[in-house]
């Protein structure tokens, strides 16, 4: 007997391709590479023409090829059989599959039909079909004869698939080799890898070394292999990122590979880095379409087992595997191993799929009611194991309802960390997925502020209609009632105020509602009505019922102080129903918006530093609750009382973190143009007119032209075109922002000083009748407000209008900015300011006019209507120090009192110096002892001195006679 000698090659290392090669470029034929070497395969293809150079001198060979799919086996095999046709040896080749497993003898019938033109069908016995009788004897010495006439190669792929009777037949030949020239060559895939039985061996008695056995592992492309392929199949070199990129995407596949190329190569596409997106999802396409073509060859139960892993993903174990697969012959270990060689799965302590398409393709083979059903009990047995929320919430998207509340807590927790990672379309997901669950009406009002939250920033109409659902959700009790009004004032700091009115009066009407909250809702829905008036026909159910005249609930006391500030009336009743609404006690329970509005109304009254204070708890309240629309609302009036302190510089700052907070498409058409009109006043203050141009032309109309917002901009853009010397338009636009005002009843020229603005407008001329007439009504209602910026703004405009020599540095005509101070142009001494303040806040009787103040030289003795001596008194204005307003200043001393040349009442008559007075006057108008010292120019000690001597002289014990001792009303501090 001759030895035989069985060898076994290791899996080959990795190496670069043998330089020379490549030769020519090689071309595409359906999706393979001709004409070329394989790449990185020449250790395997050197063997292989080894053993056929052998072959045709006499000795046989079996060798074995094994990979994963896609590694090239096939590729491999057909190159072996090129290289035996060009040595002079016979091919013979047959393809076992999956579908042909339960033939008979199938393998060796494709075998015979390939041998038999060569050798003539008179020498073939006919194959035994369904006969039981084994003939594997028989059929060897046909090959063997075949082989002894001829060398002969038998090239059989995807043995694993071979039927019970062709592998024994197989198995027999191989052990009878050493009788014939004859070379066995197969291919296996280790996606199954094979049982004990199916082995492919020599026989190991043979004592003659005339048989040699491999089996060749072929090994993934290296990064240099994906390169070379890439060079070989186009024309063009390919770009470096291009093949690291394609090395990552393919994961060393030549199959998948090739499929990359013959997309690319179908729609012309060079390999450059500007293609790596498409070369993206080409991989994964084909990826894909590998997997499907796994998946029709794996039985039942292994695929329910790649079913589970695809759901699963990275948290799949084997107990889910055992518990979820329905696993009936297999285990989950046993099939694991299985299903470890297909190249689906990637290498881990977990199964889990390496390419995401692949668990796609393996789950579009089911319906989707059984694969929602996979889905809810795949989540149910990771939530009883306490798989991370991020895995669970995955698992709940594709699982039907599953009707239990931790569903919905997850789904939320997950979309809270999906959005705060900057993933707000995987929240928006995961948040409409829990609005699938059944939950109570005020988890789901809830959920639906929160979907709003998160879509605002990309769809603000969205946002809105998720807000105008929650005020939809029927109530099961009153437990609702806060969901609704977070709802309500979020829509209304928006500005969607015409749909949320008649949404907000139904929810008030709702029987459920409790007294606070609908007190609250009845607060926002007039909030509304003057902001957009008349947004509800007079027919619209339910009627809301008016606001009380004296509110008891804080957020009905922010709206009537808005409603108030804006009206102008009744400065001391504003400021007391706005620090209701502001008080600590209803800061945890108000509606931030109708604390807002309260804020505003400070503002208005020049309460900067109480309304400063107030903004910030509010802006803390806002961000912590996540509200975009209110926290930018906030930052508007910040800015605002910023302007009205004459510091532009704080101000843009305010409106930079209002478009950071809100853009400008996220807001509501009739609020959008409000944050352009104060960056454009803004501008106007520092002088920038390109920018303001720039700003005004920010502002669309789009259905603003009713709102408040609207009103704004009309003024910005009025200033803006009086100062380009545009009269006309300006004119227009001051007037057409008073029109807007006028019809919601807002007479305030603290919020708009538009009449000035008009009568500036109208030209220099002193004797327009029509400009004295808007100064005058102007400056009626300044001082009916009381607040001394309204004041001071009437009377700079008067002063620009008569050319007032009081103001050095001021040209007749030239606007005044409502928010500017003399300080900001020219120094001013505190005489000056003092006796400003003085004439602003003395009020006014009889015949007191325009004329008569500031124009009319006339003595008084000589007026119509008027008895006794009046000086005229100088124009100026003074900003607060520390953001405050400036305190109230003495007002004139009667007609007879004492005075001095300047016009200020005589210190003697009041038994005090002049520094003592001033010391006292200020004291009185409410100012600390530091503020005095700062406002005068003095030390603190200075201020103390002064004032201990005028308690004494005035007979009094402290500050709080002061007031009364110098014939006054003491000022409220705020």
């Amino acid at each position: 007997m001759r030895q035989v000698s069985y060898s076994r090659d290791e899996k080959p290392e990795r190496r670069p391709p043998a330089t020379g090669s490549a030769g020519s470029p090689a071309r595409l034929a359906g999706g393979e590479l001709v004409d070329g070497e394989l790449v990185e395969r020449e250790k395997e293809q050197e063997l292989l023409a080894g053993l056929l150079g052998g072959l045709c001198s006499g000795r046989s060979a079996a060798v074995e090829v094994r990979g994963v799919p896609g590694s090239g086996r096939s590729a491999l095999l057909s190159r072996a059989a090129e290289l035996a046709d060009r040595a002079g040896a016979r091919v013979a080749t047959a393809q076992a599959s999956w579908e042909d497993s339960g033939l008979r003898y199938g393998v060796v019938a494709q075998l015979l039909a390939a041998l038999t033109p060569a050798t003539g069908a008179g020498h073939m016995p006919p194959l035994p079909g369904d006969e039981p009788t084994d003939r594997t004897l028989e059929l060897c010495r046909v090959f063997l004869t075949a082989a002894r006439a001829h060398p002969l190669l038998l090239v059989v792929d995807d043995v694993q698939w071979a039927d019970p009777y062709s592998r024994r037949w197989l198995q027999a030949l191989a052990r009878r080799l050493d009788s014939a020239p004859l070379m066995l060559l197969t291919a296996r895939s280790d996606a199954l890898p094979g049982g004990p039985y199916d082995r492919i061996e020599l026989c190991p008695l043979a004592d003659t070394p005339a048989v040699t056995g491999h089996t060749l592992h072929l090994a993934p492309l290296s990064a240099a292999g994906v390169g070379e392929m890439l060079g070989r199949a186009f024309t063009e070199p390919a770009d470096p990122a291009f093949v690291r990129a394609a090395a990552r995407a393919v994961d060393g596949s030549p199959a998948v590979l090739r499929a990359v190329i013959g997309r690319f190569a179908g729609h012309g596409r060079p390999p450059t880095a500007d293609r790596l997106p498409q070369l993206t999802e080409a991989a994964a396409e084909a990826i894909g379409d590998r997997a499907i073509r796994t998946f029709g060859v794996l039985p039942e139960e292994l695929l329910g087992v790649l079913r589970v892993i695809a759901v699963a993903g990275r948290y799949c174990t084997p107990e889910m595997i055992t518990a979820l697969a329905e696993l009936r012959t297999l285990g989950a270990a046993h099939a694991l191993e299985l299903l470890s060689g297909t190249g689906l799965l990637k290498a881990g302590d977990r199964p889990a799929f390496g390419e995401p398409k692949a668990a796609e393709a393996a789950l579009a083979g089911i319906g989707a009611e059984r694969r929602e059903e996979l889905y809810a009990r795949v989540a149910e047995w990771a939530h009883r194991t306490a798989v991370p929320d991020g895995g669970l919430a995955r698992m709940l998207l594709g699982a039907r309802v599953i009707g239990h509340p931790w569903a919905v807590e997850v789904l939320r927790r997950e979309a809270a960390r999906r959005r705060a990672a900057g993933h707000p379309e995987e929240a928006v997901r995961l948040l409409r997925r829990a609005l699938r669950e059944p939950v109570r009406p005020p988890l789901r009002v809830r959920i639906l502020i929160e979907l709003s939250t998160v879509v605002l920033p990309t769809s603000p109409e969205a946002a809105d209609r998720h807000l105008r659902q929650a005020l939809l959700v029927a109530p099961a009790d009153g437990s609702v009632g806060p969901s609704w009004v977070r709802a309500a004032e979020l829509l209304v700091a928006r500005g969607d105020v015409v749909a949320a009115q008649p949404l907000i009066a139904q929810a008030a009407a709702r029987s459920e509602t409790r007294p606070a909250d609908r007190a609250a809702l009845r607060a926002l829905y007039w909030l509304a009505e003057h902001s957009q008036q008349g947004a509800t026909h007079e027919l619209d159910q339910p009627r809301m019922t008016a606001l009380p005249t004296s509110p008891t609930d804080p957020a009905e006391a922010g709206v009537v102080a808005w409603r108030g500030a804006l009206g102008g009336h009744d400065i001391a009743r504003t400021r007391a129903l706005a620090r209701a609404a502001l008080a600590p006690s209803a800061r945890d329970t108000t509606p931030l918006t109708t604390q807002l509005a309260a804020c505003h109304a400070l503002v208005l009254a020049d309460d900067f530093a109480e309304a400063r204070t107030a903004l910030d708890a509010v802006l803390v309240r806002a961000e912590e609750s996540d509200a975009r629309a209110v926290t930018g609302l906030a930052l508007l009036v910040d800015a605002t009382a910023e302007l009205r302190q004459g510091r532009p510089d704080r101000a843009a700052t305010a409106l930079d973190r209002a478009r950071e907070t809100v853009p400008q498409h996220c807001w509501h058409p009739l609020m959008a143009p409000g944050p352009p009109a104060f960056r454009a006043l803004v501008q106007l203050e520092r002088g920038d007119l390109e920018g303001a141009e720039q700003s005004v032309a920010l502002a669309r109309p789009g259905g603003a032209e009713g709102g408040l917002a609207w009103a704004h901009l009309l003024y910005a853009r009025g200033r803006l075109r009086l100062a380009r010397g545009q009269r006309g338009k300006a004119l227009a636009d001051f007037l057409e922002c008073g029109r807007l005002l006028l019809a919601r009843q807002v007479t305030n020229p603290a919020l708009l000083p538009w009449r000035s603005g008009a009568a500036q407008a109208r030209g220099p001329r002193t004797d327009d009748a029509q400009a004295i007439a808007l100064l005058a009504e102007e400056r009626r209602l300044a001082l009916a407000w009381g607040a001394p910026s309204a004041v001071r703004t009437a009377l700079h405009t008067m002063g620009a209008r008569a050319g007032d020599p009081a103001r050095p540095g001021r040209r007749p005509g030239r606007p005044w900015p409502e928010s500017a101070a003399p300080t900001a142009r020219t120094p001013a001494t505190w005489q000056y300011r003092q006796a400003l303040l003085a004439l602003g806040t003395t009020p006014l009787s009889g015949s007191d006019t325009i004329d008569t103040l500031l124009f009319d030289d006339t003595p008084a003795t000589e007026r119509p209507g008027r008895t006794g001596q009046s000086d005229r008194s100088e124009q100026a204005g003074r900003t607060g120090q520390g953001g405050r307003a400036a305190p109230a200043r003495p007002r004139r001393a009667p007609a007879g009192t004492p005075r001095t040349p300047d016009g200020a009442p005589d210190p003697a008559s009041l038994g005090l110096t002049g520094a003592e007075l001033r010391v006292a006057a200020l004291a009185a108008g409410g100012l600390a002892n530091r503020a005095i010292a700062a406002e005068l120019s003095v030390t603190l000690r200075t201020v103390e001195l002064h004032l201990t001597k005028a308690y004494r002289k005035l007979g009094i014990s402290g500050r709080a006679e002061l007031a009364a001792a110098l014939g006054r009303a003491p000022r409220e501090t705020p």
